[in-house]
């Protein structure tokens, strides 16, 4: 009995040790350093943040603590409409390349967006995972990529907006480098979680751009060699790195020590496309600071993912469709592409409530050209021409258009 009260003690003891040296030692080994800069007015010297108020991004979504909405999400236990194992989609197979002013866009699904226009094939946050998330954790798709991976054409060019599972996916991005080699934009410190597939990224800062040549990728943030308002003559395209309001983190010690981005890219004709990644809506200004590099033809703006409580209409990283339409509106986008919804199922909203909801939000502003589109099926983005119709609103005026009984039965 003495003996085998050893054992257990001796198990116990290095139990106890185990614990200690995983707190002491398991934290650091997660809080990777992305990235190492001078401080801005968006980075400490150590992380980044929002500089238009980093408390509703910090908040835990829906109110109380971490652990308890780790088990909601994980669990599916707070009342949440159900959702669909499997939803059927039309996948399509893309043309090698579109020439000329023509654009053809197709959604891949939630983030990632085909892009097809003037011989240069993009493809916005790439992610063929069944699973978002860490180790073969994280939501199951329920929508399959609307194009194969293996029917995808040769891309030009990659943009990823931060580090999150949902939008960077390491094995996908490893796939199109091995395959395509592809010019790879992003924001400061994801290059370093990217080259963990040896592919090469150029990372840049908010306001910070790359000039994409028949030569290749060259960032030209500090040689600015046209107007911002368009590309250069025989330049393919120029990508900006812009402001959004977010935040970073792939484990849990890292948090925000990567920056997160929206992109414009300007073309040589047609009009330029806006890409806002994965955002809340903050301070609300970024949208129009993005269309001072010109005309918006094409914009993909988020509009799911937003309800961790009955009723919420937005949270601090996610904007819902009423501040979706209103980004739409400030960009002044000619047609918008709904994305980051029906996919992935990320918060507690019902499957088909962000769609449904941004038909009501438009109706609120009057204005049209930002609606959902079909995983899968391509369609043609005219050139760029003004937006007609619409009357500008500020946030609550737009909650205010919302609060009906028709917008309180979708869950």
């Amino acid at each position: 009995m003495a003996r085998v009260s050893k054992i257990i003690g001796g198990i116990l003891l290095l139990l106890v040790v185990a614990v200690g040296l995983a707190v002491t030692i398991v934290p650091r080994f997660l809080d990777r350093i992305y990235y190492r800069g001078h401080a801005s007015d968006h980075y400490d010297g150590e992380r980044f943040f929002n500089p238009d108020n980093d408390g509703d991004t910090a908040s835990v979504p829906g109110g109380g603590g971490r652990a308890g909405f780790l088990w909601r999400q994980l669990t599916g236990r707070d009342g949440r409409p159900a959702w669909p194992v499997r939803v059927p989609v039309a996948a399509s197979r893309p043309a090698a390349r579109v020439e000329g002013e023509r654009m053809v866009v197709t959604w891949i699904g939630h983030a990632s967006v085909l892009i097809q226009t003037q011989g240069l094939n993009i493809l916005t946050d790439p992610v063929y995972a069944e699973r978002a998330g860490p180790l073969g954790f994280g939501p199951t798709r329920v929508a399959a990529p609307g194009v194969a991976f293996d029917d995808l054409p040769r891309i030009d060019l990659v943009l990823v907006s931060h580090n999150h599972y949902d939008h960077l996916d390491l094995a996908t991005l490893q796939r199109l480098w091995q395959r395509d080699h592809p010019h790879i934009v992003t924001s400061l410190g994801n290059d370093s979680v990217i080259a963990a597939t040896g592919a090469k990224a150029m990372a840049l800062d908010w306001g910070g751009n790359a000039t994409l040549t028949d030569k290749g990728l060259e960032n030209t943030s500090d040689a600015m060699r046209c107007d911002p308002d368009g590309a250069c003559p025989g330049d393919r395209a120029r990508i900006f790195i812009t402001r959004n309001h977010h935040w970073g983190s792939r484990w849990f010690t890292d948090r925000n020590r990567a920056l997160w981005s929206s992109f414009v890219v300007t073309l040589p004709r047609g009009g330029n496309i806006f890409f806002a990644g994965d955002t809340g809506f903050g301070d609300g200004l970024w949208p129009a600071e993005a269309a001072t590099y010109g005309p918006i033809r094409f914009a993909m703006i988020p509009i799911g993912a937003f309800r961790f409580a009955p009723g919420q209409m937005s949270s601090g990283s996610h904007v819902g469709p009423a501040e979706a339409a209103l980004i739409h509106q400030r960009l002044g986008a000619a047609r918008s592409l709904a994305i980051h919804w029906g996919t992935f199922r990320l918060s507690y909203e019902g499957y088909d409530t962000p769609p449904r909801m941004l038909a009501l939000a438009m109706r609120c502003t009057g204005g049209g050209g930002f609606e959902a589109a079909r995983i899968g099926v391509p369609f043609e983005v005219p050139v760029y021409a003004p937006p007609q119709g619409g009357r500008p609103m500020m946030r609550e005026a737009m909650l205010r258009c919302m609060d009906t009984p028709a917008v309180k039965a979708l869950r």
